[in-house]
């Protein structure tokens, strides 16, 4: 699950749903949401690892006195994480219940592999991350709220948005990156209290780690790949996989699984 994990929070291709359909379909007991932001943990540690030079001169740079870029794009983030903090907070209980059930995760699943495959293919990509105004941010910011559902991506999603809007994909996939930081910490604090209730032990700790460091691999291997190719192996996996778990459920649902 710390695999799972470390895998897809930054591909776009749902961790929040991978975390629902690995035990679903190996007939596992489901751990549950708080088991699940409990791994984002990792994450959190791995996008802060790579990133920490980009937080350390927001930081400062949102401390300072004079205008800069680092104050106006630590404040475009801090904006562009509301709507995803309320929409959190708001439905968490259909994020614990409805939003779990697997031929909704595959539809979504399916639907956000369109939305990725039309804004990579018609996006401009001529803006970077500096360029992006607060109209942009708070946009891509708004479309996270979507990622509540598994299947949609948190980071597919606003790399869509992202594309859509005329941003290049590295600047799409840095903005995603420095975005999920105070998504996932928020969560992570909200349900530490129910984390810490029902025990860490072995298994736990090994997921974590495992997440933390298939999730720094991961974030640089997208780094990498958007510089020269497109987000095309993304989408048919999503079909890939929307599909199989479309056939799973109509096979269980007969009678034959």
């Amino acid at each position: 699950m710390g695999l799972v994990q470390g895998l897809g929070e930054f591909l776009p291709i749902s961790s929040s749903a991978h975390l629902v359909l690995v035990p679903w379909l190996f007939k596992w007991q489901d751990p549950g949401l708080t088991f699940d932001v409990a791994l984002h943990l990792g994450t959190l540690v791995a996008v802060v690892a790579y990133f920490w030079r980009d937080w350390w001169n927001l930081f400062t740079g949102a401390l300072s006195r004079g205008p800069s870029e680092e104050k106006r794009l630590f404040w475009y983030l801090v904006l562009a994480t509301i709507p995803g903090a309320l929409a959190g907070k708001l439905l968490e209980e259909y994020a614990e219940t409805t939003f779990r059930n697997p031929a909704l995760i595959a539809v979504m699943l399916i639907i956000m592999g369109v939305i990725l495959l039309w804004a990579d293919r018609r996006g401009a990509k001529m803006i970077g991350i500096n360029q992006a105004g607060l109209g942009r941010c708070f946009m891509i910011g708004l479309s996270q709220a979507l990622a509540i559902i598994p299947g949609v991506s948190r980071s597919g999603i606003t790399m869509s948005v992202g594309l859509m809007s005329g941003l290049t994909r590295e600047a799409t996939a840095r903005f995603s990156f420095l975005l999920s930081t105070p998504i996932i910490f928020g969560a992570a604090v909200l349900k530490l209290p129910e984390v810490l209730a029902g025990g860490v032990d072995t298994g736990f700790l090994v997921g974590t780690l495992v997440s933390a460091v298939v999730g720094f691999i991961s974030i640089g291997f997208l780094m990498r790949l958007v510089r020269k190719r497109s987000y095309l192996p993304f989408v048919w996996y999503r079909f890939a996989l929307g599909a199989v778990v479309l056939a799973v459920v109509f096979l269980r649902w007969k009678g034959f699984m």
